[in-house]
């Protein structure tokens, strides 16, 4: 969370305008008056006195009991969260020489990894003098990427990054 709503919210005393336009405990609209009758208002109904919509002209404050409106923010909040989804970023590292079914093995580990919603970084290892052949490598992603193309797609393209080569798969969207 980016803080305590008691940081963001301005209740009470803290409140800085003049005037403020004044909504009752009920929803119902009690009019403009200056901060220290809001005050007494909402003191004489034992609630407190909640800046709502602070840049509205004259800002806009709700009498309500801040502890039950506090609890409720943040219980928003935590059924926000708890809807967002995080996007792992999972990594396959292969070498240019790989055997065929040592590949396939690999294969179904990257087609895991795309089913359960993570993105895949392909990354092919050069050793020596492999590194004078980069297009076998070039050429290792691309089957990759076609054996994988029902549910995944190339987010990014195989690119030679020093002495490895990358290239980051996703899965298919809908």
């Amino acid at each position: 969370m980016q803080g305590d709503i008691a940081d963001i919210v301005r209740i009470n005393e803290r409140i800085r305008a003049e005037a403020v336009r004044l909504i009752g405990p009920d929803g119902e609209q009690v009019g403009i008056m200056g901060v220290p009758e809001a005050l007494e208002y909402a003191d004489s109904v034992n609630l407190d006195l909640v800046e709502v919509a602070p840049m509205a002209k004259p800002p806009v404050c709700k009498v309500m009991d801040f502890g039950k409106y506090r609890y409720e923010q943040e219980q928003k909040a935590k059924e926000a969260r708890k809807h967002q989804t995080t996007i792992n970023v999972k990594e396959i590292k292969l070498r240019p020489k790989i055997d065929d079914h040592d590949f396939d093995t690999k294969k179904g580990h990257v087609e895991r990894f795309l089913k359960k919603g993570d993105k895949v970084k392909v990354t092919i290892m050069f050793r020596g003098r492999e590194l004078v052949h980069p297009h076998l490598g070039e050429r290792l992603l691309r089957r990759m990427a076609e054996d994988v193309a029902a549910i995944g797609e190339v987010e990014s393209e195989p690119d030679l990054d020093g002495r490895n080569m990358v290239m980051m798969l996703a899965p298919k969207r809908g």
